[in-house]
């Protein structure tokens, strides 16, 4: 053991180098907080924070278009390049604004003046033509990279985030290159309308208000009701009834959609357990490629022993990617007596391959073909290549919109199998059968 043992020495800071370094804490810490950890510009809470400190100013708001699609073909890496190349960009280009990023593709530009309609508009025009058709290059490859512009040109600041992403959301739907929100667009109202719609939805689905209503569908031979059509039906607390337009796409959004399917084909199984006719269901290929409803539906035909009477309705204007999983979707279900209905056919592409393939039982010849078929010569001849063609295939067909005699007496002269309309009969709920 040595004989001596070195003394440890503490020096003892003074009252202003702790100061200065609590400071020089204080300010890395806020530095971290109002900083984007990628790109290292200022962040959405600096935005905010700046925006408050400010009298007058423009917010401009640019999102990368299909940034999502971007990412997940050239992987997260790549991605994360591409939003530092285009934050590179963005400062290089706008020297003398603050540029911002405030959401995984999304930055923001803010200017220190409060620009005019025209004004903020030519801003905009000149931006673009800066910023238009981006491309980066990585390990020899080109990627190219477009975007979208928001802002608005308002009387007050009050929700201005909302106002310029109502715009943001606006232009990505109308595939414009930039859109500018004004007081007078009352965009504001439908936003409110669709809060207000996803409160009765969900109201309506904790409360059984959810309802089916079912359309007859007559024989034209016999001119007998055979069967009907399940058709969704909303009602608020107030007792108003609503129609799938207005609460279908919201259900979407609110991730409600799925509920509302199975709803309506449970209530409408148990309504025809009651009732001997035959009945259809509406699916659209959201609900098909859909495994937890694919495997209700299943559920279903093997439970009730009912699949001989159900026919389920596929949207013809709905674009199918996956026609292996519908195919085996058809198979499965016409293992238990189901039949498929191509629903509204004349309403979108008509492509004749896409019933070659799905082979349906019925075509529902859509309604915008039918409604004037009496005194329009064009839509006679269309239907009756459809006609023709269902019949060589072996197919059923049934009119839709037959909503007077005249259009049934051509409708029937055309030798379509099956009517429905407000003419035979409107959408009623179980009680009125």
């Amino acid at each position: 053991m040595p004989k001596y043992q070195a003394k440890k020495v503490f020096t003892l800071k003074s009252a202003n180098d702790l100061k200065l370094e609590l400071s020089l804490v204080r300010n890395e810490l806020f530095l971290q907080y109002y900083t984007d950890n990628l790109t290292s510009l200022s962040n959405l809470y600096r935005l905010r924070s700046d925006i408050e400190d400010s009298t007058e100013f423009t917010l401009v708001v640019l999102n990368i278009d299909n940034f999502k699609i971007l990412n997940d073909f050239y992987g997260f890496v790549v991605g994360d390049f591409i939003l530092e190349s285009v934050a590179r960009k963005l400062v290089d280009t706008l020297r003398s604004e603050r540029v911002y990023r405030i959401a995984s593709d999304e930055f923001a530009i803010l200017l220190n003046k409060k620009l005019k309609f025209y004004d903020l508009k030519n801003y905009l025009n000149n931006l673009l033509e800066r910023l238009a058709h981006l491309s980066f290059e990585y390990s020899d490859t080109k990627i190219f990279v477009d975007l979208t512009f928001a802002s608005a040109s308002t009387s007050s600041i009050e929700n201005i985030f909302s106002k310029v992403n109502m715009a943001l959301k606006y232009a990505k739907e109308n595939l414009l290159k930039f859109w500018i929100y004004e007081d007078d667009m009352n965009m504001g109202d439908a936003y409110g309308k669709n809060l207000k719609f996803a409160t009765i939805i969900r109201e309506a689905l904790d409360n059984s208000r959810l309802i089916p209503y079912f359309q007859p569908i007559m024989d034209n031979k016999t001119d007998k009701i055979v069967k009907y059509e399940a058709l969704s039906r909303l009602m608020d607390e107030k007792g108003i009834i609503y129609s799938p337009q207005n609460f279908i796409p919201i259900a979407k959004k609110i991730k409600a959609y799925d509920k509302i399917t199975k709803t309506v084909i449970e209530k409408t199984f148990k309504t025809f357990k009651e009732f001997d006719f035959e009945f259809s269901i509406n699916l659209s290929y959201e609900d098909i490629i859909n495994q937890d409803i694919y495997n209700f539906i299943l559920d279903m035909l093997r439970n009730t022993n009912m699949g001989n009477r159900v026919t389920f309705e596929l949207l013809e204007t709905q674009k199918v990617n996956d026609f292996p999983k519908v195919i085996d979707f058809f198979s499965e279900i016409r293992r238990y007596g189901a039949k498929i209905a191509i629903d509204d056919f004349g309403s979108g592409f008509s492509n004749f391959s896409y019933l070659t393939k799905i082979k349906p039982d019925f075509i529902k010849i859509d309604g915008s073909l039918i409604e004037n078929i009496d005194v329009d010569k064009n839509s006679y001849i269309v239907v009756e290549t459809i006609v023709n063609f269902a019949r060589k295939m072996g197919i059923e067909t049934v009119a839709e919109y037959v909503h007077s005699s005249t259009v049934l007496s051509t409708v029937k002269s055309l030798s379509i199998d099956y009517s429905q309309g407000f003419f035979i009969d409107k959408p009623k709920p179980v009680a009125s059968l």
